[in-house]
C-alpha cells in the first residue's frame, strides 16, 4: 500500500522540554514533552499541556513523566506513549480509513551514544514511523536559522535547549567540531529553585521556578533596555511552613545563573580552541548564532560577545529553530548526506 496519498511526512523536534511537529511547512503540534500515566493501568491519560497542568499536583494514582532527559530518552515506554499520542493528535484531523505510512525526521543531540540513537529510532518506529531519519540538533538548528550548511565555510551554532547545550562548527554538510554539555534550561530552573531556598527560605516547585525564569530570566545585572518588573512569588517558609511573599528581581536571577552560564562559555571557548584556523576566521566574520529556548535569557548575546570577542546573534524564533531545520531536512532527505537512517 505504498500510495503517495497514504504517506505522511512529519518533522519532529523531540526536545527535553517541548516537542514540536511540522507538517507541510506548518506547525501542527507544539506541546510540553510530558505524559501523565494511570498507575493502575499503566496507560497514558494525558499528554502535553494537559499533563503539565497535573505536574506536581498528581495524587498517588497518577504519575507525570518527562520521558526525555538531557535531550535523550530516559523512559522508553513513556516516550513511545508520548510520540504515539502526539502523532494521533496530528492525525485526528485526517479522514482516512487507512493508517498512513509515516516518514519522519527527528532531531537528536550531537553527543548521543549509539544506544541513545537506537532508542530514539526504535521509539519512532514503534509509534508508527515507517521511514525514520535522524539529524543532529546543531545541524537542524543551522538549517532552521537559514545557514548554508553545505557551503565551504565555517558556521557556528550554539543551541541551548531544555536538557543540553549543543555547540557545533559546521562546514561542507558536516559537523567539524562539536560539544554537548548538560547545562541548559532544566539546570537554570533548578538554579533558581535552589537560590530561593537558600536566600529567601522559600520552597517552590519546578513550575514556579520555570515561570520566574521566563518572566525575568537574565544573565547580566545591567540590561540596556526592557528591564522586567520584579516577579512576586508566594511559597511556604522552609522552617515554619508559614506563607512567605517575595519580590524577585532580574539581578538576583542573573546572579544565581552566573555559574551555569560560565560553564556554557567554557564549552564555547573549548570548541573554538579546536576549530581549524580557516573556519575560525569565517566564524569571526559571520558571528555565532544562538538558538533554543535558553537563548531567550535577557542579555545572553551581549555577555557571550564580551566574553568571546566574537559577535553573537539570537536566531529569529529560536524555540523552533531545530523543528524548522528538521522540516527543511525532510524536504531533501535524498540530498542531505548528514541524515542518518
Amino acid at each position: 500500500m505504498g500510495f503517495s496519498f497514504l504517506t505522511q511526512e512529519l518533522a519532529m523536534d523531540l526536545g527535553t522540554a517541548n516537542t514540536v511537529i511540522f507538517q507541510n511547512d506548518q506547525i501542527v503540534l507544539d506541546e510540553p514533552s510530558i505524559v501523565a500515566i494511570d498507575n493502575s493501568t499503566n496507560k497514558a491519560i494525558a499528554l502535553g499541556h494537559k499533563a503539565k497542568l497535573m505536574q506536581e499536583r498528581e495524587n498517588p494514582g497518577i504519575k507525570t513523566v518527562r520521558p526525555m532527559k538531557d535531550g535523550v530518552i530516559a523512559d522508553f515506554n513513556a516516550a513511545e506513549m508520548m510520540i504515539r499520542g502526539f502523532i494521533r493528535q496530528v492525525n485526528s484531523k485526517r479522514r482516512s480509513i487507512f493508517s498512513p505510512n509515516i516518514k519522519m525526521v527527528v532531531g537528536i543531540p550531537s553527543g548521543s551514544t549509539e544506544v541513545e540513537i537506537r532508542a530514539v529510532r526504535d521509539s519512532a518506529e514503534h509509534a508508527g514511523g515507517r521511514d525514520v531519519y535522524l539529524i543532529f540538533e546543531p545541524m537542524a538548528s543551522a538549517l532552521g536559522i537559514g545557514l548554508d550548511v553545505e557551503a565551504p565555510k565555517g558556521n557556528m551554532v550554539v543551541d541551548i535547549g531544555g536538557g543540553t547545550t549543543e555547540i557545533a562548527v559546521i562546514s561542507l554538510g558536516g559537523i567539524v567540531v562539536q560539544d554537548s554539555i548538560k547545562v541548559a534550561g532544566d539546570v537554570f530552573t533548578n538554579d533558581i529553585l535552589q537560590y530561593l531556598r537558600q536566600q529567601h527560605n522559600i520552597r517552590v516547585g519546578q513550575i514556579t521556578a520555570e515561570k520566574i525564569k521566563i518572566a525575568i530570566g537574565a544573565v547580566i545585572p545591567d540590561l540596556d533596555e526592557g528591564e522586567p518588573e520584579p516577579c512576586a512569588i508566594t511559597g511556604p517558609n522552609i522552617m515554619t511552613a508559614h506563607p512567605v511573599h517575595a519580590n524577585i528581581t532580574y539581578q538576583e536571577i542573573a546572579h544565581c545563573l552566573d555559574k551555569s552560564v560560565a560553564r556554557i562559555e567554557s564549552g564555547i571557548l573549548h570548541v573554538l580552541e579546536q576549530t581549524p584556523p580557516e573556519l575560525y576566521s569565517d566564524i569571526v566574520e559571520n558571528g555565532i548564532h544562538l538558538a533554543g529556548g535558553g537563548s531567550l535569557l535577557r542579555g545572553l548575546a551581549k555577555r557571550l560577545t564580551e566574553k568571546v570577542n566574537i559577535p553573537f546573534y539570537v536566531a529569529k524564533d529560536p524555540l523552533r529553530a531545530v523543528a524548522r531545520g528538521t522540516c527543511a531536512a525532510l524536504k531533501n532527505t535524498d540530498n542531505y548526506s548528514f541524515l542518518m537512517r
